[in-house]
């Protein structure tokens, strides 16, 4: 014996019609859907979602941690270049460690620091890798 339909499905036409277009989409996890959600009719057992259409932001144009940044002396002396954006920073200075053999043998999560990264770092001898974002705040100008 079949199923009876829903009953939401006799009352209202397009609420069915949904049901059976979106009926390769699981309906109990809509993340799966892009858009805002909508409900179709009266039904609050059928959910759909619509892509927004609002203006498309410009592709050059680069926001937060991609956007390149001046930094102080301190910094430029490190990372070669007076502009560069923060995520750059990081793999320079990761690149900077890793030429001059900079991680404690016994603990590859601390740094130890030479003259250049002393100045960056506060003064500190040893950094621990996570510390790294954090101190290089105060460079970004």
């Amino acid at each position: 014996m079949a199923a009876a339909p829903p009953a939401f499905a006799a009352t209202n036409p397009r609420s069915l019609s949904a049901v059976v277009s979106l009926a390769h989409f699981s309906l109990s996890s809509p993340s799966l859907l892009p858009g805002p959600i909508l409900r179709l009719g009266d039904s609050p057992a059928v959910r759909v979602r619509a892509v927004a259409s609002s203006s498309p932001k410009p592709k050059g144009e680069l926001r937060g941690i991609m956007k390149p940044r001046r930094v102080s002396p301190e910094m430029e002396a490190v990372v070669g270049v007076p502009e560069i954006p923060r995520t750059q920073v990081l793999k320079r200075i990761w690149a900077h460690i890793k030429e001059n053999n900079l991680q404690d043998p016994n603990d590859k999560k601390v740094i130890v620091c030479d003259e250049k990264l002393k100045k960056i770092f506060g003064g500190k001898e040893r950094v621990g890798f996570l510390e790294i974002a954090g101190l290089i705040s105060p460079h970004f100008l």
